[in-house]
């Protein structure tokens, strides 16, 4: 079962620091959302072939757990642990879900967040690269948004098989 109360209270304790029991990257963001996801009770699988699953060990860890084109990929299609759908409109989201990122609109995914809260219908999102919390979902206040910026929206299901 999905705690979504759990990703969330993880995504707002770690939002502007870094949790010493994983690795850090420069490029973080993808990072940390696997890590809510983890504390949410999301269960791994895949290891040790980083190209297939989404998982972590202590030295090593997918693509999918790393990459946000590769979380956007396993996230579309993974029918084991950690699974997900996607719907068409950030207003269908609920808190501890995903949402990925194409800023040049090129169709290769390169931010991801997780749902923190709301306002109104409207997620707000935590982040990690450059750190935030509670930020307006289309980041159209951000240097990276471009006018043909695509977003996916994934909901994550709330039992794993």
């Amino acid at each position: 079962m999905y705690d979504r109360e759990a990703a969330v209270w993880y995504a707002d304790k770690w939002w502007d620091g870094r949790n010493p029991q994983y690795p850090s990257f420069d490029v973080d963001c993808t990072n940390f959302i696997s890590q809510c996801l983890r504390a949410g009770g999301a269960p791994m699988h895949g290891s040790p072939v980083r190209d297939r699953g989404w998982w972590i060990t202590n030295s090593s860890w997918s693509f999918s757990w790393s990459v946000a084109h590769s979380l956007r990929w396993y996230l579309g299609g993974s029918k084991k642990g950690l699974t997900a759908y996607q719907v068409q409109s950030a207003e269908e989201l609920n808190l501890g879900d995903v949402i990925l990122y194409d800023f040049q609109g090129d169709g290769r995914f390169d931010h991801s967040t997780i749902v923190t809260a709301k306002d109104g219908a409207s997620p707000l999102v935590n982040a990690h690269t450059y750190d935030v919390q509670r930020r307006s979902w289309d980041y159209k206040d951000s240097y990276a948004y471009r006018p043909n910026a695509k977003y996916i929206f994934f909901r994550i299901n709330d039992e794993f098989s």
